[in-house]
């Protein structure tokens, strides 16, 4: 994990950027596509080194920062269903201080003395697939996966097979809407039992499916177009939790999940509330000892608060309730040999070092490959194919390199490649930068496949249809190699059809879906690009300031000719913040600027740009804001609030369509000061900005609904 201590702010940004994009790549990987590359601890480390950055440098937070994001978007053939309330993700603690910090957290957002009681729920957190089920007048109407909170995959028909879930809900004061939210899982002997089936009813015992894990198992088990193959797998659920609901049948977490209970779900035997940190350490330290024995895998404990009306205070952050933490348990670890090191090239042309491994079985599971990351992990590490290792795995398939035994035995150091192992072209490590990328671009086929992928992603233009076979099988073809040629495969209808796997029907519906596309959102379409350190979020934030594509090519433009123009004495820091003021978004910096100038200033890249703009008319970008009196305003809070904290009232500001500012400035249009504010107010009287109190401000959040 980098010290944020020892980073200047350019390496810090850059560090957040690769942060920002490689948690993003392993979330697709565990959610969507239920093939994880690194532990559960793995990931920890990396959301636990970007918190840490951010915390350290609260200016280079990015718009696309992991803490923003929950799972990842569903791509498989399953149809796409809106959430009607989101599912969030959980922060995570380690150590019993983070639990503590998390009480003291809820205290001062809810200002509490410091030592009032906070009644919580502590439960195991259950290593399965997380689902929603959504009962209407008590019957079962719609099951959804989680995707990335916003969007789910329909799986009605596979969970109608599921015995834990009943159709029809019983017992008394049922809402007539209520969502059940828990996890699908595989107990751990029902999966041996599976795995030895499937290799018992395999042709070719060499080539038998076998599942990695239980969890991997019920996520492939769930995720079936045939509802009988669903039905053949041994799956079972628990709920933790609720999304939309007409009606509460109590008043607090352990109350509702009793109700819940009662109606015919199962919960957790280790679901109790409890009333002070002691008391939640020790129920963790109970769990942790009963692991093993348990019949489902778990990877720690879920504390919640337990009044509902503390949880509705409290509120969200981006991607997690403020109200709700998950203890993680320690990672489980193994000895193995490292055979061999390969290297992966990535959309980005980022260069990824692959350990193969002897396979060793890691709490339970068997793996047998692990990233190194980078050059400088695998320097760090000292590690060369020959050399024994120690593995750490927390759940998932590929674990974390956290020793090297053999480190002192003469040996030759791995060499990393200069060259792309793709393309052959030259491999290079940018100034400030950690990746050694290829500089093929998308002469490179990794890139270019990648790149063409990410381009249809979910994410980005969304094209139903047009996944990764198809993309492999138009580039094997010749009839695509930039974004462009995907709105000129309709030249390709009558070669296309008649082809293996294509019939006249599935050409017309892929070449429907590419021509719905001709006018983009511009925020994906720009996302779409892959240019560097523009993600989805930045994306957006920028597409609000500027409205248009051509707006933004023009930022880019004026960005160059600020950098041909810069004095050569001229320090970096103050360039950067020349092009941050000129780019003039909020949590876009000089980085996002850089990224934009660089891609604009290569001519391939021009011509790819006006090629596709030729292909598509993405309409202005419009901003759609909560309707409230102080939508599109900044609002500035001073002095001492008497019924909320400051964290709560900026989040009711933000919910409200408004910016919270941390100072008053002209730009600022409303103050809300309570007892003993000083400067502030002061510097709004003068520059006469209106200024209310903490009542005043209670209407208007009452107002708004």
């Amino acid at each position: 994990m980098t010290d944020p201590t020892t980073l200047t702010e350019a390496d810090a940004a850059n560090r957040l950027m690769r942060l920002a994009k490689e948690i993003a790549r392993h979330n697709r990987l565990y959610h969507d596509q239920d093939a994880p590359e690194i532990t559960d601890a793995a990931y920890d480390a990396l959301m636990r080194e970007n918190n840490a950055l951010e915390a350290a440098f609260p200016h280079l937070v990015r718009a696309d920062s992991p803490n923003a994001l929950v799972g990842a978007a569903p791509t498989s053939g399953l149809k796409k269903v809106p959430h009607a309330v989101r599912m969030m993700s959980l922060d995570n603690g380690f150590a019993d201080e983070d639990i503590a910090e998390f009480l003291a957290r809820v205290r001062r957002f809810l200002a509490l003395p410091e030592d009032a009681p906070v009644a919580m729920t502590a439960e195991p957190k259950i290593d399965g697939l997380s689902c929603s089920l959504r009962y209407e007048r008590g019957a079962l109407v719609l099951a959804a996966t989680r995707g990335d909170g916003a969007t789910g995959e329909d799986v009605t028909a596979n969970v109608r097979t599921i015995a834990d879930i009943p159709d029809q809900l019983t017992g008394e004061a049922i809402p007539d809407i209520f969502e059940i939210r828990g996890e699908v899982y595989m107990a751990k002997a029902d999966f041996t039992a599976l795995n030895a089936r499937l290799l018992a009813e395999a042709e070719d015992p060499e080539k038998a499916r076998q599942f990695a894990n239980p969890r991997n198992a019920a996520a492939g088990s769930l995720r079936q177009k045939d509802a009988a193959v669903t039905a053949s797998r041994p799956l079972r659920f628990l709920a933790h939790g609720w999304g939309e609901a007409s009606a509460l049948p109590a008043d607090t977490q352990l109350g509702v999940m009793r109700a819940i209970a009662s109606w015919g779900l199962p919960l957790s035997d280790m679901l109790v509330r409890v009333e002070t940190l002691d008391g939640l350490l020790a129920h963790y330290r109970m769990i942790e000892a009963k692991r093993a024995e348990l019949p489902f895998d778990i990877d720690g404990v879920v504390y919640k608060v337990d009044r509902l009306d503390w949880q509705q205070r409290l509120g969200f952050v981006a991607k997690a309730p403020r109200w709700a933490i998950a203890h993680k348990f320690p990672a489980e670890r193994a000895q193995t040999t490292l055979e061999a090191i390969d290297i992966q090239v990535g959309r980005t042309g980022k260069l990824t070092p692959v350990g193969r491994l002897t396979p060793v079985t890691v709490g339970g599971v068997v793996v047998s490959n692990v990233t190194l990351h980078n050059a400088d992990e695998i320097a760090r590490l000292g590690v060369r194919p020959g050399d024994r290792i120690v593995v750490q795995r927390a759940g998932d398939v590929i674990p974390q390199v956290v020793d090297n035994l053999t480190r002192d035995e003469a040996r030759e150091p791995f060499l990393f490649p200069a060259h792309c192992p793709v393309c052959g072209s030259e491999a290079v490590r940018e100034e400030g930068e950690v990746d050694i990328r290829c500089t093929g671009g998308l002469i490179c086929p990794a890139q270019r496949f990648e790149r063409l992928r990410h381009f249809v992603s979910r994410a980005a233009l969304d094209i139903e249809g047009l996944g990764e076979k198809s993309i492999q099988e138009f580039l094997d073809l010749g009839w695509i190699a930039e974004p462009a040629d995907i709105f000129r495969l309709k030249a390709h209808r009558d070669e296309l059809i008649g082809r293996e796997g294509w019939k006249e029907k599935s050409v017309d519906n892929l070449l429907a879906a590419i021509e719905a596309k001709r006018q983009p959102d511009a925020a994906r379409l720009l996302f779409g690009l892959g240019i560097r350190h523009v993600g989805a979020v930045t994306a957006r934030d920028l597409l609000k300031r500027y409205a248009s594509l051509p707006a933004i090519r023009t930022l880019a433009e004026g960005i160059i000719a600020l950098r041909a123009a810069a004095d050569p004495a001229e320090t970096q820091a103050k360039r950067d913040k020349a092009i941050a003021e000129i780019i003039g978004v909020e949590n876009v910096g000089a980085a996002v600027g850089h990224a934009l100038a660089d891609f604009f200033h290569e001519p391939h890249n021009q011509a790819v740009w006006d090629d596709l703009l030729s292909q598509v008319s993405p309409p202005p970008y419009v901003v759609e804001t909560t309707a409230s009196a102080v939508t599109g305003k900044t609002v500035v809070f001073t002095g001492k609030l008497e019924t909320m904290s400051r964290d709560e009232a900026k989040a009711q500001a933000e919910r409200l369509g408004a910016k919270a500012a941390g100072s008053v400035s002209a730009k600022t249009d409303l103050v809300v000061a309570g007892p003993g504010a000083g400067s502030k107010l002061k510097q709004a009287a003068a520059l006469g900005i209106e200024v209310i109190d903490e009542a005043a401000w209670a209407e208007i959040v009452k107002a708004a609904g």
